[in-house]
């Protein structure tokens, strides 16, 4: 009976750098692939099934942020991202954050907290039930009167009015879209929206909810898409169809 080795993709234009975490993540136990670009990347996630890509920010050409902004806007959305960021730039980490990364790690670092990190975002990624993917398959998304441009990242009502989506309740609505009618618990939610912050603001994810629900209409007594489910958590009760792009 074989056994899952973890595949890593690290995605730095500094070889020594691909070269220090490649043979330190082999030694514990991982499979890696290395990237000096954004073309590399593609070339291997098209051609292997990679389970998380360390992506650093700084890098000539496309750099980590547009390709983090890329790839959760494709086909590859689902495969976690750790970031590897700037001592002294906070908003790189930030937008990191907000384009869809699931972690950062501050350069310089240690190899260790890099392992650890990595650990725990694919544990997170795999707290959920198993993902239907409904959202990779379509650009545009509808559920109820809504339409969701997932590329753009915004909302559209009937009349085709743009609502804007903080990052915050944009990842919300993905992970409730990706498995509609199944029962989430906070915990799910949190490790998927907020990551690393998680065990921070064990209840912020009721204000996240919150938020949405006013995005999308839902009234405090009547709730139509996502409704409580008592000691156990969220569940987005409406059916979701995938349109085409005109639509």
């Amino acid at each position: 009976m074989s056994t899952h080795t973890d595949h890593i993709l690290v995605v730095d234009d500094d070889a020594d750098i691909r070269q220090l975490v490649g043979d330190y993540l082999r030694r514990n136990g991982l499979r890696v692939s290395q990237a000096a670009d954004g073309r590399e990347m593609r070339a291997t996630l098209e051609t292997s099934d990679v389970d998380l890509i360390v992506l650093d920010v700084m890098m000539p050409g496309e750099d980590g942020l547009s390709l983090c902004r890329n790839l959760r806007a494709g086909k590859h959305r689902a495969v976690p991202v750790v970031m590897l960021t700037a001592r002294d730039d906070e908003t790189d980490r930030i937008i990191g954050l907000e384009m869809g990364a699931d972690d950062y790690v501050v350069k310089p670092f240690s190899s260790r907290e890099l392992l650890a990190r990595i650990n725990a975002v694919i544990r997170r990624a795999r707290m959920l039930p198993p993902n239907l993917q409904v959202s990779e398959a379509a650009r545009l998304i509808r559920f109820g009167t809504w339409r969701l441009d997932t590329s753009a990242r915004h909302l559209l009502d009937e009349a085709g009015t743009v609502y804007p989506l903080s990052g915050g309740e944009f990842r919300l609505l993905r992970v409730f879209i990706d498995h509609p009618q199944r029962v989430l618990s906070r915990d799910q939610l949190l490790n998927l929206t907020q990551g690393r912050d998680a065990e921070l603001f064990d209840r912020s994810i009721d204000l996240l909810v919150s938020r949405l629900r006013q995005r999308l209409g839902d009234g405090a007594r009547e709730q139509t898409f996502i409704k409580t489910v008592r000691s156990e958590g969220y569940v987005f009760s409406q059916p979701v169809v995938l349109l085409d792009e005109d639509a």
